[in-house]
């Protein structure tokens, strides 16, 4: 899958609040944006890179597209609505890195993605995006979106990054996983995503239906254990060093994916790519907030 690739990172980009004390540092990210810009760093520069979204037309949404162009990452396809803001959250981290989330995006722009349809999508070779991408879609476009990735031709990557409280109900939200999961090329779960939203109780039994689901392509992501190749028939055994240092765990899985990504378009290679992938996850774990220094991560 080497040479020129134009690649669509799809979902949504909001305003970050991280407290160090009592002072708030204000920065820019997103799942899928995240795995944008990390995305960006692991591959050469024949690849592009285009985040694809709904911002406003005020001063936080031109500073958040000037700091996604500093990172490469083209702004093209982002769309600026003429009367609604991005989204906001605030971050808190717990003494052992763990974070939690509080979130103001109920009437966020990228919630009116793709009313225009999906003509913009033809351009790209590689669709990326997220099951939080599918939650802030309204339904009705929601359905149409899974409907044109059905019948396009391009490389369909997926992360089930499941978020309770986005969707209206825990039907629903197995229902458009479930239809994006069975479409998905290269699949990029988390093993404690998935069995909050089927309720399942083992690894195994995430791997039995996400495999039966017809995704063979990619890696579970564990945690500490380290990620594990979504090849069924895979008897390679990785072993990834576990992290000397968690501070703030913001964007590991999105982290993750980035360099996985970046390392499998080039080749292919599930090993290679899960050892970057989660070399990557380390190094912007061991630092504070979303997006750490291109030189550390």
């Amino acid at each position: 899958m080497s040479g020129q690739l134009k690649i669509a990172c799809i979902g949504e980009a909001m305003i970050e609040l991280a407290f160090d004390g009592k002072t708030p540092l204000v920065s820019f990210a997103g799942d899928t944006l995240n795995t944008a810009i990390y995305l960006r760093r692991h591959l050469p520069s024949q690849f592009s890179v285009s985040f694809v979204s709904v911002v406003g037309c005020d001063p936080f949404s031109q500073q958040m597209l000037d700091f996604i162009e500093a990172e490469g990452v083209a702004t093209d396809d982002i769309v600026k609505h003429p009367s609604l803001l991005p989204g906001l959250y605030a971050i808190n981290t717990d003494s052992d890195g763990e974070r939690s989330f509080l979130y103001w995006r109920e009437n966020s722009a990228a919630r009116s993605l793709f009313e225009g349809g999906f003509a913009q999508l033809e351009e790209f070779d590689v669709i990326y995006f997220s099951a939080i991408t599918l939650a802030i879609l309204p339904a009705a476009i929601r359905e149409g979106f899974l409907a044109w990735l059905k019948d396009c031709s391009k490389t369909i990557i997926f992360d089930s990054n499941y978020r309770p409280k986005l969707w209206p109900d825990v039907a629903t939200a197995r229902s458009a996983v479930e239809a994006a999961w069975r479409l998905t090329d290269v699949g990029l779960p988390s093993v404690d995503d998935e069995m909050d939203l089927y309720g399942e109780q083992s690894e195994q039994d995430v791997m039995s239906r996400l495999t039966g689901w017809g995704v063979h392509q990619g890696a579970l992501k564990r945690g500490s254990l380290g990620p594990r190749d979504m090849d069924p028939d895979s008897s390679t055994v990785a072993t990834f060093e576990k992290a000397k240092s968690v501070v703030d765990t913001t964007a590991a899985g999105d982290s993750f994916n980035g360099g996985f990504i970046g390392s499998y378009l080039q080749d292919r290679d599930a090993t290679r790519a899960m050892m970057s992938g989660h070399n990557c996850s380390v190094a912007v774990i061991g630092q504070k907030g979303a997006i750490i220094p291109a030189d550390l991560g």
